[in-house]
C-alpha cells in the first residue's frame, strides 16, 4: 500500500481538485527540477563560451589583421578559429545536427545562401557549415553592441537598415561586390525571425535580396533549417538539447532561371525552402 504524503498539494488543471502527492509523483517533481537545473546550468556554460569567444576575437582580430600584409588567406584562418568555436557552441548547447546536401556547394565559386529564420542559432549553425569566406547579413541593430560587430565587420558582415530602402539598397550592391571577389554571402530574405512559432510560417521572401545573384555572378543555394528554435526561442531564457536538420538544396546560376521566376524569384525560393521544412519535419521528432 502506498503512503500519500498529505502535506503537498496540487490542483488537477482540468477538475481543480485538490490531489495528494505519493512519493512517484514527488520523484518526478524532483526529476523536472533537477532537468530545469541543468538546463540552466547548460545555458550559463554556452554564455561563458561565447563571451570567451568574444573576448580572445579582439587581440585575435589584430593578429590576423596584420598577416593580411603576408597572405592573402589570413582573414580565411580567422573564420576557420570562428568556425571551430561555433562548433563547440553547438556541441556545449547539445544540438543534435542533421546535414544534408552540404556536398552541393560549389568550391570554384563564391556562393549566395538563402535560408529560412527561426533562431538565433540559424548563424551559428550556419557560419560552422561554411567552407570558404563567408560574410553574413545582419540587422542593423546588431552594430550598436561592441566587440560583436567588430568581429562581424572583420569578417565581411554587412549591417543592413531595412527601414530606409536607399541603404538597404547600398548595403545589398556591397553584398554583391563582395561576393563578385570571392566571398560567398548568407542571408535571410525574410528580412526578420520568425516569431510565430510555426516554422513552416515563412514571411515573403524580398527579391531584392538576390540582387548578390545577379549583380555577383555568383549561384544561389537555398538552405533550410528546421527545428532550430527548439534550442533556445521556445524555452527562453534556456538552452535545451534539440534535434535540427539543415539541407542545402541545389545551386541555381541566375542567368539559368526564365524571365518569369527572375520576376518573382524571392517567391520562388520561398517555395523552394517550405517544401523541404515539410519534408524534413519527421526527422526532428
Amino acid at each position: 500500500m502506498k503512503t500519500a504524503v498529505r502535506s503537498n498539494i496540487l490542483f488537477d488543471d482540468y477538475s481543480a481538485k485538490s490531489i495528494t502527492l505519493t512519493p512517484n509523483l514527488l520523484d518526478r517533481n524532483r526529476l523536472l527540477v533537477i532537468r530545469k537545473d541543468f538546463y540552466m546550468i547548460r545555458t550559463i556554460i554556452v554564455a561563458i563560451l561565447i563571451l570567451f569567444y568574444l573576448v580572445i576575437s579582439i587581440p585575435l582580430m589584430f593578429i590576423f589583421w596584420l598577416l593580411e600584409e603576408f597572405t592573402p588567406k589570413a582573414k580565411w584562418w580567422y573564420q576557420v578559429i570562428g568556425m571551430q568555436a561555433m562548433k563547440t557552441i553547438l556541441f556545449a548547447s547539445g544540438v543534435k545536427l542533421t546535414v544534408k546536401g552540404r556536398d552541393k556547394i560549389p568550391t570554384d565559386t563564391a556562393v549566395l545562401f538563402v535560408g529560412n529564420h527561426q533562431s538565433y542559432f540559424d548563424v551559428i549553425i550556419g557560419y560552422a557549415l561554411m567552407k570558404r569566406q563567408t560574410g553574413f547579413v545582419a540587422k542593423k541593430s546588431l552594430k550598436k553592441i561592441p566587440v560583436l560587430s567588430w568581429n562581424m565587420a572583420y569578417m565581411n558582415c554587412l549591417f543592413i537598415d531595412r527601414e530606409n530602402m536607399r541603404q538597404g539598397v547600398k548595403t545589398i550592391m556591397q553584398a554583391a561586390e563582395l561576393a563578385k571577389n570571392g566571398t560567398s554571402i548568407f542571408i535571410f530574405p525574410e528580412g526578420t525571425r520568425n516569431k510565430s512559432g510555426d516554422e513552416t510560417n515563412l514571411a515573403p521572401f524580398h527579391d531584392g535580396s538576390f540582387k548578390v545573384s545577379q549583380r555577383g555572378k555568383v549561384p544561389i543555394v537555398p538552405v533550410t533549417f528546421n527545428n532550430s528554435e527548439s534550442i533556445f526561442e521556445k524555452h527562453i531564457p534556456k538552452i535545451v538539447s534539440s534535434k535540427v536538420v539543415v539541407e542545402f538544396g541545389d545551386p541555381v546560376n541566375w542567368d539559368d532561371m526564365d524571365k518569369a521566376t527572375q520576376k518573382h524569384v524571392g517567391e520562388h525560393f520561398r517555395g523552394i525552402i517550405l517544401e523541404t521544412l515539410l519534408k524534413n519535419q519527421d526527422l526532428t521528432a
